[in-house]
């Protein structure tokens, strides 16, 4: 285990009625001026951006809106974020929604300040260094934004989908009420635990030596995925089901499993090109690239990793035959992806086979990618032939 120190910034309210702490939050940071950032219209169908707005009215504050953000947040919804902050004066952003609202949020309070373009940061030419300071209320248990300083934005005009992080993009706090992700759709309830299993398996996928309690608390959100998947699946207002989601999606990517070791995000990096291409679902790619993935990168080597995978997470028999009992974990894994309704091919998403050789050169544009075992273009390729 390499040296870490730990530092979780975002505070979290996790439970039923939580969002009574909002207003008093947001002033904790001397802000008087409020943009709310939201994707669909769902959160005003059920009554949350009223709870939300009623709580900032009750304290004195403005607030004004963004809404209609993407689920592959766009590059143009930042930059009309950013100019409507610079209009109205806003001195903190609430994101209320899902990853992609929260990562749009992310770039606007990172971009305010800045005179170039924010995409600017996104190309690594330049480095976010002042940022309004912001909240969410979280609807949808996924990417796990709401306790990490990554945002990921997509240019439909270059095709290109790319990530950006600092310290000073966590959130100051964020709202987990289990209850407002009852009303998520299966599909996307499903792909939102996918998105939480592939977080941890690229951190379980290190390349780095002794980390016996890492790859336990892995294993054992893992286990949480497997176990309420099919639950709230079956029962989307089930609390317990949906709370035990939410909190495993936020631990799941807090920094908590990536102290003392390397991560693996080739599979991130590589579903990045898929989406920015072909505008598919986040959670449903990885879904259909890590079994793919798992059986290209095994050799022997690292047998023992998938083999510990496939025991302590996917029941599979102790065996001699590590190799065989790892690749039944593999199916296992496969199986349970597809009793939630992901696509297991490329082919079923609309995903072009023409542009998987463009995909692949995108995923390592700047240098090889992944930890645990080192791809280069010719391996992406590989491995996108294998899911397509």
């Amino acid at each position: 285990m390499d040296n870490f120190t730990l530092n979780i910034p975002t505070k979290i309210f996790f439970g039923r009625n939580q969002i009574k702490v909002l207003g008093r939050q947001i002033e904790k940071y001397g802000a008087t001026r409020v943009l709310i950032c939201y994707g669909s219209k769902r959160i005003k169908r059920e009554g949350l951006f009223q709870t939300i707005t009623d709580k900032l009215t009750d304290r004195g504050l403005f607030y004004t809106e963004l809404g209609g953000i993407e689920p592959n947040p766009r590059i143009t919804s930042v930059r009309e974020g950013v100019r409507i902050c610079r209009e109205e004066n806003i001195d903190f952003i609430l994101a209320v929604g899902g990853g992609s609202v929260i990562d749009c949020a992310k770039a606007i309070a990172g971009s305010v300040n800045y005179e170039g373009d924010p995409w600017d940061f996104f190309l690594r030419k330049a480095a976010i260094n002042k940022a309004i300071p912001i909240g969410t209320v979280l609807t949808l248990a996924a990417t796990g934004s709401e306790s990490n300083g990554n945002a990921v934005v997509s240019n439909i005009e270059t095709q290109q989908k790319l990530a950006v992080y600092s310290p000073i993009l966590w959130p100051k706090f964020s709202v987990l009420d289990p209850e407002y992700t009852y009303s998520v759709p299966p599909f996307h309830t499903a792909a939102g635990i996918a998105d939480i299993m592939s977080h941890i398996f690229e951190q379980y996928f290190s390349p780095t030596p002794d980390t016996f309690t890492q790859d336990r608390l892995a294993e054992a959100l893992l286990k949480t995925c497997l176990k309420y998947a099919p639950i709230v699946m079956e029962k989307p207002n089930d609390y317990t089901a949906r709370a035990e989601i939410l909190w495993a999606g936020n631990l799941a990517l807090n920094t908590l499993l990536s102290l003392g070791r390397e991560g693996d995000w080739a599979n991130h990096s590589i579903e990045h090109e898929v989406s920015a291409l072909f505008d598919i679902s986040h959670g449903a790619g990885l879904a259909i690239l890590f079994p793919n993935w798992m059986k290209y990168v095994m050799d022997d080597n690292n047998t023992d990793k998938f083999y510990n995978l496939a025991v302590n997470v996917f029941g599979v028999a102790e065996s001699a035959d590590k190799k065989a009992a790892a690749l039944e974990g593999i199916d296992r894994l496969r199986t349970f992806y597809n009793s939630v309704g992901l696509p297991a091919r490329l082919s079923e998403t609309g995903v072009e086979e023409d542009s998987l050789r463009k995909m692949a050169e995108g995923a390592v544009r700047f240098g090889e990618i992944g930890e645990f075992k080192k791809l280069k273009s010719k391996d992406v390729l590989a491995i996108l032939k294998m899911a397509y």
